[in-house]
């Protein structure tokens, strides 16, 4: 099926020599002039409806909807943003990931692939609420703290690593790296994702996440 907004697509050259591809919003303002007097942070959402517009959950209509956005107007319409990433913490993200086990495991009992169950976009477990202080005032403090936190809560931490290798878009980033915040911006952030397209050179995004 061809995209609604083909004509946006845009190419560049990056540093490698290779070619890559974008949806340029500056080639949408053609048709929705509006473009030019959006905040940035509206025309980041608008890039990603743009680009995952797929005449389904994402129609034309939608892209319109956004491109012509008035400051004034009513809020009545939800937006489809489809985010880059999801960041999670470890009370939230261990539920999280039982839900989608529960999920491969139904499908499996339908007779369906279980693989199939699979988050639609990168997910990032981080563990750093977890430690407890057993130990303090010594040079091995943390490490004592880690060992023990590993002991005590072993099974969590299997169920975690199973979910790293099971699912493709899944990853943890176990305790004592930091807080979520600083393990995100140091760590996590990508500032610009890839699809690989093949031949006609991969498409460039921006970050764009949600966290919990």
């Amino acid at each position: 099926m061809s995209h609604a907004f083909g004509s946006t697509v845009q190419t560049f050259k990056i540093s490698s020599g290779k070619t890559g591809q974008f949806y340029s919003l500056p080639a949408l303002s053609q048709q929705f002039p509006n473009i030019n007097r959006l905040p940035v942070s509206l025309r980041i959402v608008l890039e990603s409806v743009l680009r995952n517009c797929d005449g389904k959950k994402i129609t034309p209509a939608h892209v319109a909807q956004l491109a012509q956005w008035q400051p004034n107007a009513d809020r009545s319409d939800e937006i489809p943003f489809v985010v880059s990433r999801v960041v999670l913490q470890d009370f939230t993200g261990v539920p999280l990931l039982a839900d989608l086990a529960a999920m491969r495991s139904t499908a499996e009992r339908l007779g369906l692939d279980p693989a199939r169950i699979e988050p639609l976009v990168p997910v990032d477990l981080v563990v750093d609420h977890s430690i407890m202080v057993d130990h303090y005032g010594k040079k091995n403090s943390l490490d004592l703290n880690m060992k023990l936190e590993f002991q005590r809560n072993r099974e969590r931490y299997e169920f975690m690593k199973w979910g790293m290798q099971a699912f493709n878009t899944f990853g943890v980033v176990p305790p004592g790296f930091g807080i979520v915040h600083q393990v995100n911006l140091e760590y996590l952030a990508r500032g610009v994702h890839r699809i690989k397209r093949g031949a006609k050179g991969d498409v460039y995004y921006p970050d764009t996440l949600v966290g919990t």
